[in-house]
């Protein structure tokens, strides 16, 4: 789990009446990835945000749009990657005026990047950038914790990825149908919440191609099942 670097702090209550749970600052300890399949990419997030032990929000949106077909998956400080998301939105908007068309795919990796790595003593951070433009068609960025430009096939990150790599590595395949990729996508992050302590709540995905933007909710009740000899 990424945490924000503090000790968890807690507030036993006072006459004041301040609630006896965890103080520190809210983190997405979560389960975030994003697959190219043929023609599009599939991005995949849990909704959990913890603040310790306790969990401050069950139905958050770890994906976030910063232009018409460029996503970002967030993981790490949720001030942290609101902040990025937000000056990367702008700055987006900022440079398709310039260009008189839209930005790509890889000029936003590039961008949040730059701001992460300059900013890297001071941000908890890790995104998926992910989305479709006319020159590249549909890509994957992986910006580590600290920076980084990684172009993948898929991607996966958060507290949750690491019980998953198994799972991913071996039913990944290039070129899958769209169908295909969201199973692959709802398939994995169901298995991160399962096992994962800071993954959980619902399912969120978005599909992206020419053909514009799909986004879908899995509920925790309708969760896949194919762990635990389902």
């Amino acid at each position: 789990m990424l945490s924000v670097g503090n000790p968890v702090s807690y507030n036993h209550g006072s006459s004041t009446g301040n609630p006896p749970y965890p103080t520190d600052d809210p983190a997405l300890g979560t389960t975030i990835m994003a697959v190219v399949y043929d023609g599009g990419v599939v991005m995949g997030a849990d909704s959990r945000t913890s603040a310790g032990s306790y969990i401050a929000n069950r139905a958050a949106d770890k994906i976030t749009l910063v232009h018409d077909s460029i996503f970002v998956c967030r993981s790490g400080s949720a001030a942290d990657t609101q902040a990025l998301t937000d000056y990367l939105k702008l700055y987006l908007g900022m440079h398709s005026l310039d260009l008189e068309e839209a930005p790509s795919v890889q000029t936003a990796a590039h961008l949040i990047n730059q701001l992460l790595y300059s900013n890297k003593n001071h941000l908890m951070a890790g995104m998926i950038v992910a989305g479709w433009d006319k020159r590249n068609g549909p890509s994957v960025f992986n910006i580590p914790l600290g920076g980084g430009v990684i172009p993948e096939l898929y991607s996966i990150g958060g507290s949750g990825s690491s019980y998953i790599y198994g799972y991913v590595d071996a039913n990944f395949k290039k070129n899958m149908t769209k169908e295909e990729a969201q199973t692959f996508v709802k398939n994995a992050v169901s298995l991160a919440i399962a096992r994962d302590g800071s993954s959980g709540g619902l399912i969120r995905t978005v599909t992206i191609s020419a053909d514009g933007v799909e986004r879908e909710l899995v509920l925790g009740d309708k969760l896949p099942k194919i762990g635990f000899g389902q």
